[in-house]
Formats: C-alpha cells, structure tokens, sequence
C-alpha cells in the first residue's frame, strides 16, 4: 500500500473520470486527514499539488489550532466563517477551470445539501455519486491501523478479565455493564465502542439484550458483548459464561456454536466471500436442528466503526475477502425464553488465514 490515504483517493477519482471529491462524512474526513474534531470537510482533488490545485480541508474557528496539529501538510488548511460547503464550494464556482465532474457521498449528503450545492455550482458542474469510494479504501487496514486495532483488542480483554475478578453472581447487569465500560476507560480507552451487553439466562436470548437492573443468579449462563474505542479504533468481542452449574442442553449449545465458530475462523482468507464464510457456521448450526435461531449475520467488519464494511451474511455481496481486511466472527443460537449463546473474535485476515486478536479463551468458563 503506497502513498498517502488522500493519494489513493486521487487514484480512484482519475480512474472513475472525477475531478474532485466532496468528503463530508466525519469517520471519512478522520481517515484521510487524522482531524478528531466534530465540524470539518475536505475536498479531494484528482489532480497532484504540481497542477496547481491541491486537497483542502476545511473547519471553523474552535478547531484551528487544533487541525493545526493534526491535519497533514498535503492538504490546504483553512478556517470558515459561516457553512462549510459554501466555504468549499465557493473557490470552486469562481475559478476558470471550466465545468467539473465533483463527486459526493450519495450515501451520506443529505437531499438539502444536495439541492445547495446544485444552487452554488456554476452551469455545466456534474456531481457524480461517489457513495463507498472510501469506505472500500478503509476495508483494508495499513500497519498503522492494526497496531491500534491490537492495541484496542488487549485494553478490552484486560478490562474484562479485572471485571470478572470481582466476580458477577449477586451483581446487576447493569452493575457489571457499567463497571466493565468504566474500567476499559480507566486503562485508557476514550469510550466503549458500543453500548455493552450483559444479560443472564432468558436476557440472554435477546441478541442486542439491554443490561437490566436485574441480578445474575448462579447456575446461568451470562452473555456480555463489549468493545472500547481505543485511539480512534474499536474492538468488538462477545464471550458467554457459566455462574455456575448449567443444563446439559446449554452446555450442549454452547459446544455447538463454539463449533461452528472455529470452523468459520477456521475458513477465513483471502479469497471466499463473506456469503462463503457465513454459510460454512450457518450449515454447522442448521444440521443440529438449531437453524432457526441463527437468525443475524455471522459477522462485519472493524475498524474506525464499530460496523464496517465487509460483511458476512447470507446476503453479503459478491466480493471476496481480503488480506488486510479486520472481521468478526459470531455465531449465535438463541432460544426465546430460555437462553442465547454466542462466541464473538475478531480477526485480521492475513495471507495465511484469521488471525484473532482476542486472547481470551472460548471455553465454556464457570465464573462466580
């Protein structure tokens, strides 16, 4: 991987017979540039610093000493009073270039934006749908990102394994989902990645089950799903456990997505689809009569979000896995009433297979 971020943009843009990029979604503009601040956008140009236009970012006043610190040199710092796309916009309308193909971020633009830039571009101005252009870029991570991403991973293991420590039978859930986002803090990170989930025995069943006030018995079995933000980058991580004694339908459960779990790691490379992956712990669970209960995606990708592309789905698209790429895999099977189990890892996709990034153990673990 070569060149800056913003390079590689300018890459896609020639090749797609786009003159400049409109960036207005902000994990975008973080990606290109590094600003962590809430107002800012940037404009990409196809063309390099030598033809005499350049990449521009733009903020406001609260943000110039600090996009100062933060947004590199190849881009063109400035500071606007009043709305940023008039400030972007305005440059563009008066300069002599002729009509341009601007790209923007269908996806993300909203229809008002949209009908004001229509308003200030001279006649003759095509904006061209660009909607994923970076988002496929941020599929792949460079050594930067999975140094952070690492670093993510062991800062949520280590919170998880203090909060167990104190233990968990007697305690709320949400006692314990506040304890564990209060201790991933305490080691440094900036913020959960998402809300955590901490549910006991029926709760369990609930695939994004709420933390209750509600206390975790013994002789249950406890799903908590959690993540931190860690340097602009998350993690996402579900184990279940044991307070206790437990059926031998749940441990027979338990065993059986743990199975299809480490087969699906067991599969991901370069190469198979996210559709591939999926299936391969889908058929594992449906051929133990359990298909029924396996009802959400095997997994999605990491990185600045908690939810990124790719996806492992029933429904994913046609593009194949790819070195560089940071998935989870998290097979679950959930019984309404009674109980859920699901096993989460993420993963970097390297050339020679999944490499997790949790440490944690997935065997089913009696923790009081």
């Amino acid at each position: 991987m070569t060149g800056t971020r913003a390079d590689r943009v300018a890459e896609e843009l020639r090749a797609r017979g786009v003159d400049l990029l409109l960036v207005t979604n902000l994990t975008n503009v973080r990606y290109l540039t590094g600003f962590t601040g809430s107002h800012a956008l940037a404009l990409i140009s196809a063309k390099d610093g030598s033809e005499g236009e350049g990449h521009r970012f733009l903020t406001d006043f609260r943000y110039e000493t600090q996009s100062a610190e933060q947004v590199p040199a190849d881009f063109t710092r400035e500071i606007v009073t009043g709305e940023l796309l008039d400030g972007a916009v305005a440059p563009l309308a008066s300069r002599d270039a002729g009509p341009t193909r601007l790209g923007f971020d269908d996806a993300n633009l909203t229809v008002k934006q949209h009908t004001h830039l229509t308003e200030l571009l001279p006649d003759g101005w095509q904006l061209i749908p660009c909607a994923g252009l970076i988002e496929r870029l941020r599929e792949i991570k460079d050594p930067t990102e999975l140094t952070r991403i690492r670093a993510s991973a062991e800062l949520a293991d280590e919170a998880l394994r203090l909060v167990l420590e104190r233990g968990l039978i007697g305690r709320t859930e949400r006692e314990v989902a506040l304890d564990l986002e209060l201790t991933m803090r305490r080691l440094g990170a900036e913020s959960p990645s998402f809300p955590s989930i901490v549910a006991a025995g029926e709760h369990s069943a609930l695939p994004h089950a709420e933390p209750r006030d509600v206390e975790i018995p013994r002789d249950t079995l406890l799903t908590i799903d959690w993540g931190a933000l860690h340097d602009g980058y998350c993690s996402d991580c579900t184990r279940t456990f044991a307070t206790g004694r437990v059926s031998e339908e749940e441990r027979e459960v338990y065993e059986l997505v743990l199975r299809a779990h480490v087969e699906a790691l067991g599969a991901v490379r370069p190469g198979p689809t996210g559709r591939e992956v999926d299936r391969i712990a889908r058929e594992v669970i449906e051929a133990a009569g359990r298909g029924e209960h396996f009802g959400h995606g095997l997994g999605h990708g990491v990185g600045l979000e908690v939810h990124e592309a790719p996806r492992l789905s029933r429904t994913a698209g046609e593009s194949p896995l790819r070195a560089g790429n940071v998935i989870t895999i998290e097979p679950g099977v959930y019984l309404p009433g009674r109980f859920g189990v699901r096993i989460e890892d993420w993963a970097v996709v390297t050339e020679e297979g999944g490499e997790s990034l949790s440490g944690l153990g997935k065997a089913l673990t009696v923790v009081g």
